[in-house]
């Protein structure tokens, strides 16, 4: 009966679930115009925090020094909204750009936001 008692017990505890930060994004996937190289574009990528633990963005990884981001240097708390703004550089880009950012954060889920362009050449005698 006690060892009944003790698998009963293990299990609930391996099925208890505690809540963590989370995100909900309007959206995670930006199309800017087209653009003529060496112009700076920008979009703020809208989130809230639909998680029951504070949010906290520690920094993101991309494939090329021309992709930045800022975020909030505070926790975002649940039910907050916040924003991760984007640049993007375009000088020395020519044709269709389609680019990644993994955020680095404490959420549950790990997160993927994208944006896609194609970049003109500019008329630059």
């Amino acid at each position: 009966m006690r060892l009944f008692f003790a698998i009963i017990i293990a299990l609930s505890s391996a099925f208890t679930f505690t809540g963590d930060a989370e995100f909900s994004f309007l959206t995670k996937t930006h199309d800017f115009p087209d653009a003529h190289e060496g112009e700076l574009l920008e979009y703020d990528y809208k989130f809230t925090n639909t998680g029951d633990k504070p949010l906290i963005i520690t920094g993101f990884n991309v494939a090329c020094t021309c992709t930045k981001i800022t975020w909030p240097s505070t926790p975002v708390m649940p039910s907050e909204k916040g924003a991760i703004h984007l640049s993007f550089d375009t000088t020395g880009k020519y044709g269709f750009q389609n680019r990644k950012i993994q955020v680095l954060s404490n959420a549950s889920r790990s997160v993927k936001l994208s944006f896609r362009v194609f970049v003109l050449s500019s008329d630059k005698p």
